[in-house]
């Protein structure tokens, strides 16, 4: 089972998936009081390290104990900690680690507010510092019982001050699901169980689409109660991002927070429908396509209406990255930065344009890849081929937040106000100056976007306005959707599909769009992250009233890499 991480308030500069850092341990996962499958009880455990004669009297002191622990002493600590964790002695338990405090609080509220009862802990075997174990427990809530069972890992390190191993303590210790702040509660749920259903009435469930696992758990945590549901008894991990927000007078402006997830269920309680806009056929085509990947995210609008069509994720249980995400979107950011150029006149599609190999703008130099130079060129054939330095050439010509206010007043995007049905992630285009600002204009320097936002770009370029995408339609709830301040000129827009079309045909988008007939367009785009060994792959495109966007993290060129999955989606869309 892979390894759980802290999560940190700290921004994401260049992937996206998780947002996080991990602490100089990794994660423990596993069960309360457990019976641990060996021979020795807990006090035959003792922690290694140094002790002292305690009466005043002199004696030669061991030498302090440093290194990674030895295979005896990760052994020793680790059955130590689970048989006190099987006993129930949270105390004991709780000081095997290098967090007591935390360690404590979170078994004493595994048994009190979970109520867990009976479980069991069975260790497997070592992989260095690392010992996987299996948890199963019983939940037993109000005369209803049921088993819940999972795999996890615990990590013994060493504390420095004294050369003790110790269990490393993180939230997941309890539960995998786990974060900071997280807890486990069985009881009556808050939010009725919901069917989510397809635009054609097919139900959805993270059986057959497993990347919705989590799109419904935030659907029944916001629709639940409008949808008519009755709620019924569960085990769910309890967010502390929600119970932090309502302590802030936030109520249930929530939409941004990582929803509540259900474990168990002990009584179902009665689901009420919830239509929504997605497409069984075209989100069983981005199931397929992530699937086959590592790392990619994908996302299909309909430009005419901003409906949520398909997204989806390689990685479906995990952070949504589809609609979540925050990474530099490399140049498919040029869509938008050309939108800026057109509308100043500092670009025209057929006017001539420089593409040199290198161009320096606050200090920075930049490049076109494999260096490469257009020599009395177009803006058609610089924007076709990606050209870095084109778009930072016209830098100097713009002000610091010229491109923000172009993303916000005419894409939508950064203005932190989407409400699509579920948390999502609105990009970001933060105003900057010098080299960064240069950047921003080619997808790097402070720039954010996930899919969604993608797709909702190559949607704003084929319909001519901005549309916010939407999976749940607002006459469920008479909410407003966003809108966009301003409406590109249609000058612009027409200046946008034949540069994108143009691409498609004749640039690095040929051979994703290739025989996808006249009325479509698409860019690629690549984006360096410090200690990736390669860039993660983008593309965005449009085919008819599709819109789609994709990225494929570490995945390359994007039209190599990221372009196969939306050519998928553009065709399996007729």
């Amino acid at each position: 089972m892979g390894k759980r991480r802290r999560a940190t308030g700290r921004k994401n500069v260049g992937g996206g998936g998780r947002v996080g850092n991990r602490r100089a341990h990794p994660g423990v996962l596993g069960g309360a009081a457990a019976v641990v499958v060996c021979g020795v009880g807990a006090a035959a455990f003792a922690l290694s390290g140094g002790s002292g004669s305690g009466d005043g009297s002199t004696v030669d002191e061991k030498p302090v104990a440093s290194g990674p622990p030895k295979p005896a002493e990760v052994r020793s600590t680790a059955q130590a900690f689970l048989t006190a964790w099987a006993k129930g002695d949270a105390t004991r338990a709780a000081a095997l680690t290098d967090d007591p405090s935390a360690a404590k609080k979170a078994l004493t509220s595994y048994r009190k507010d979970a109520h867990l009862t009976k479980p069991r802990l069975t260790p497997g075997k070592r992989a260095g510092t690392d010992v996987p174990f299996k948890a199963a427990a019983t939940v037993s809530y109000e005369g209803k019982t049921k088993a819940l069972s999972y795999e996890s890992e615990l990590t013994v390190v060493r504390r420095k001050s004294d050369g003790e191993t110790l269990v490393g303590w993180e939230p997941s210790v309890v539960h995998p699901d786990l974060k900071e702040g997280d807890r486990l509660v069985t009881g009556e749920a808050g939010d009725p169980p919901i069917k989510a259903v397809d635009r054609d009435g097919a139900e959805l469930t993270a059986a057959k689409y497993p990347s919705l696992g989590t799109v419904v758990d935030g659907l029944r945590e916001k629709y639940g109660k409008k949808a008519g549901g009755k709620a019924g008894v569960e085990l769910r991990v309890i967010r502390a991002e929600k119970a932090e927000a309502k302590q802030g007078g936030a109520g249930e402006d929530d939409s941004k927070a990582t929803p509540d997830k259900t474990l168990l269920t002990l009584s179902p309680g009665t689901p009420g429908t919830l239509k929504t806009t997605f497409s069984g056929s075209l989100q069983s085509a981005a199931e397929r396509e992530t699937a086959k990947r590592k790392r990619a995210s994908v996302v299909v609008v309909k430009p005419s209406t901003g409906e949520i069509l398909a997204a989806a994720n390689s990685e479906p249980a995990g952070f949504n990255t589809a609609f979540q995400g925050s990474i530099a979107p490399g140049s498919t950011m040029k869509v938008i930065s050309s939108s800026l150029l057109l509308e100043k006149k500092l670009a025209g599609v057929d006017k001539k344009h420089p593409c040199p190999k290198y161009e320096t703008y606050g200090g920075w130099k930049f490049q076109n890849d494999d260096k490469f130079q257009i020599k009395g060129g177009t803006f058609r054939a610089s924007f076709a081929r990606s050209c870095n330095t084109a778009f930072i050439s016209q830098a100097k010509k713009l002000e610091n937040d010229s491109l923000t206010k172009q993303a916000q007043e005419v894409f939508g995007l950064g203005r932190d106000n989407w409400s699509i049905g579920v948390s999502s992630f609105d990009g970001a285009v933060p105003v900057q100056s010098d080299a960064q600002m240069a950047a921003s204009l080619i997808g790097q320097g402070g720039v954010r976007m996930n899919p969604l936002n993608m797709a909702s770009v190559a949607a704003t370029v084929k319909s001519g306005e901005f549309k916010q995408p939407y999976l749940v339609s607002p006459d469920v709830d008479d909410r407003e959707l966003a809108t966009a301040p301003r409406k590109m000129s249609g000058s612009t827009a027409a200046a946008l599909r034949d540069l994108m079309h143009y691409t498609a045909v004749a640039g690095t988008a040929v051979k994703p769009m290739s025989g996808l007939g006249s009325d479509m367009g698409a860019k690629t785009g690549s984006a360096e992250v410090d200690g990736q060994k390669k860039p993660n792959g983008w593309f965005t495109a449009y085919r008819g009233d599709l819109a789609s966007a994709a990225v494929v993290q570490e995945g390359g060129h994007g039209g190599d890499s990221a372009g196969p999955v939306v050519r998928a989606m553009l065709r399996a869309g007729g």
